[in-house]
């Protein structure tokens, strides 16, 4: 803390200061991990929302499909990171950003078309998906870095620190 003159005070090793630090320490790890849990859950519920589309609605509900799994409002014309989304939870298996980029293709050419480096954009929607705790990292038969959505139950979720492993169990 500044006290006016330049001067910082060592308030660092007062024990009160100390307890109310760890005390947030502790109530944000809690947090974080029941928001893990609840990321899970959404993911598993996405999930067997876009196998019942498939299955019973065929393409007819893939739009509906889409705005269901990714509730959020948007002004954004794209709808780049919701497809990415989508063909995530599709899969049955980690993809690479070269089998994303071939799957958006496919399933929203509008989409993928309206970006100059399909690949790069691709790239850095998985790892904010990573980021937000909806998608896991792996490594795919090749070596290459692969995605899975994170309903597998295998993610833990971010640590305070940033410095664990995220991936409990998981081999790559």
């Amino acid at each position: 803390m500044n006290n006016g003159n330049g001067e910082s005070k060592g308030l660092g090793t007062d024990p009160n200061v100390l307890e109310v630090l760890r005390a947030a320490r502790i109530e944000l790890e809690t947090l974080l991990q029941r928001r893990a849990e609840i990321t899970r859950q959404i993911g598993t519920v996405k999930q067997a929302i876009i196998g019942l589309a498939n299955v019973f609605g065929g393409p007819v509900l893939q739009d509906a499909v889409l705005e269901l799994i990714d509730h959020r409002t948007t002004n954004r014309q794209s709808g780049f990171t919701r497809a990415c989304r989508y063909l995530l939870t599709e899969a049955s298996r980690p993809l690479n950003s070269s089998e994303m980029c071939e799957e958006l293709r496919k399933k929203f050419p509008e989409v993928a078309s309206r970006h100059k480096d399909p690949t790069a954009s691709v790239t850095t929607v998985l790892n904010r998906l990573v980021a937000y705790g909806e998608a896991v990292p792996s490594k795919d038969g090749q070596g290459r870095r692969a995605w899975q959505w994170v309903a597998d139950g295998k993610w833990v979720g971010p640590s305070i620190a940033g410095t664990e492993d995220r991936r409990a169990g998981m081999k790559n």
